[in-house]
């Protein structure tokens, strides 16, 4: 298996249900893409798919997947926000500390 690489800011996806779903990482997307999709066709669900699969192996860059994953979001109907990274969200501001 591939590792998984992260966005630099997770998704929050809506469902036409009303429900939401947040995507941290390239691995997370391309799960949902190739299981759960809604719609299996349209050029940019394969796109993203495509690009996906690319940045796991690391021939593309993560950006360019996430935006890939991004507009087949709403190709689809289902409306796509950026979150702040996760420090951000801690209240601190900063980001925390890394240890070697």
């Amino acid at each position: 298996m591939l590792a998984d690489v992260y966005f630099s800011t997770p998704l929050l996806v809506s469902f036409a249900d009303g429900l939401t779903r947040t995507f941290h990482s390239v691995h997370e997307a391309l799960d949902f893409l190739e299981n759960e999709w809604p719609l299996r066709h349209g050029e940019r669900y394969r796109r993203a798919c495509e690009k996906c699969r690319a940045a796991l192996r690391r021939h593309t860059p993560v950006a360019i997947a996430r935006e890939a994953f991004i507009a087949a979001c709403f190709e689809a109907g289902m409306p796509v926000q950026s979150l702040p990274p996760v420090w951000q969200r801690s209240g601190s501001g900063t980001p925390p500390l890394m240890s070697a």
